[in-house]
């Protein structure tokens, strides 16, 4: 951030909405901002020291002190308001942690804003598919759906290391053998098997049948076998491609390997994830760049429960919509099956479709996560996504639903 460092209080909450703001919105980020928000609405922020409204007007954002001109007004505390500004916050951390009051009007404009606050605060563009610069290294176009061999990791992988900064992800093929897999298979089976609803260590939904229904394993780690994927020479070598250091975190535990299960006829819970980046929950100014590196256990099919990305979003900003919505974009589909891998940004944008089909096998995936040496909670938290921890039986509330109950 530019200007003088803020803290937590009125002077500063003043001080950033009458000379830091409106001077990073005078030189381009109003302007950044203001095709996507003007749709929105205004949007007005009401903390302990003050409200203001953030009107899209004229091709640009303009400050208003108050509330008066606000469609949607939302209420946090100022530590929030801190974090929301310095991009260690998020309109769903905020929503999950029980920290965002909806005061007036429809809340989701609020998450339907996140592009354009990240616009105003950071100077960080909205995701344009026609802006971003999808060329190989030969000039032409880039194929977003090409795999690589394990092979084409050796040496300087020029091709696979320019197709991860260009897309922000990237397929590889033929990673494990069917042995490994089989392996990774029985060690998932056994985790299922001791997952408890309530136990802060699963993610849990409910299907049309009313039936709980396991998601997500977050301790998987406590497997050697899956555990020591942390360590193999084929993962180290896909992190290494990325242009920054990156690393496990020993220290973060529970996380550092989860499995998850694709499930068909869900009705509640995140065993479908939307459009979305793994730092939605909060903490990218600390925690990004970072990597996931996902396995996968059987298929990936659309029949299965795909996982899709939206190429070059790693480096824009692009709001949560449900994959379903009419609304939502395609995405790059990858012909991904048993014993391939994928690596992408958790920067970038990306969902969990519902399986197209009843009939499995439905897509088991071994996830792990590689950070940079700032990785950490800015509020000495063990990690973000623990907010969607919160219920005792394990339930994960859908967004739209927690937004809701807000109202």
């Amino acid at each position: 951030m530019t200007g003088t460092a803020l803290v937590a209080d009125a002077e500063s909450f003043r001080r950033f909405h009458t000379v830091d703001l409106p001077e990073r919105i005078a030189a381009g980020n109003g302007a950044l901002a203001w095709a996507d928000v003007e749709p929105l609405g205004c949007l007005g922020l009401r903390t302990p020291a003050g409200s203001w409204t953030f009107v899209p007007r004229d091709g640009t954002v303009h400050l208003v002190e108050g509330e008066e001109p606000a469609d949607t007004v939302v209420g946090i505390d100022l530590e929030s308001w801190l974090g929301l500004i310095s991009d260690l916050e998020t309109g769903p951390g905020l929503l999950y942690g029980d920290r965002l009051e909806a005061v007036s009007g429809n809340p989701m404009r609020f998450m339907r804003w996140e592009p354009g606050l990240r616009a105003l605060f950071h100077g960080r563009p909205v995701y344009d598919p026609d802006a971003i610069d999808l060329r190989g290294l030969d000039g032409g176009p880039l194929d977003t759906t090409a795999g690589f061999a394990p092979e084409d990791l050796d040496g300087d992988a020029a091709d696979a290391r320019h197709f991860l900064r260009t897309a922000g992800y990237v397929y590889v093929r033929g990673a494990f053998s069917p042995d490994e897999v089989a392996s990774m298979l029985d060690d998932a089976a056994a985790m299922a098997t001791e997952a408890v609803p309530g136990d802060q260590e699963s993610w849990w939904g409910r299907n049309a049948a009313g039936d709980e229904i396991l998601t997500r394993v977050l301790r998987a780690d406590a497997r050697p076998r899956l555990a020591a994927l942390h360590d193999d020479p084929r993962i180290l070598r896909l992190v290494a491609m990325a242009d920054e250091p990156l690393a496990a975190k020993v220290e973060q535990g529970t996380d550092r390997v989860t499995v998850l299960w694709k499930r068909p006829d869900m009705v509640e819970g995140l065993g479908d994830l939307p459009w979305h980046r793994d730092c939605g929950m909060g903490g990218h100014a600390l925690n990004c760049p970072s990597v996931v590196v996902t396995i996968c256990l059987n298929t990936g099919a659309p029949e299965a429960g795909e996982l899709r990305f939206l190429p070059g979003s790693h480096r824009a900003s692009f709001p949560f919509i449900d994959g379903t919505d009419v609304a939502a974009p395609v995405g790059a589909s990858l012909p991904i099956s048993a014993g391939d891998m994928t690596m992408h940004y958790s920067d970038v944008m990306h969902v969990s479709l519902p399986p197209t089909s009843a009939d499995g096998p439905h897509r088991i995936s071994v996830l792990l996560a590689f950070g940079p040496d700032t990785a950490g909670h800015h509020r000495g938290e063990r990690h973000y996504n623990d907010a969607l921890l919160g219920a005792d039986d394990g339930q994960i509330e859908h967004i739209g639903r927690r937004m809701a109950a807000t109202d």
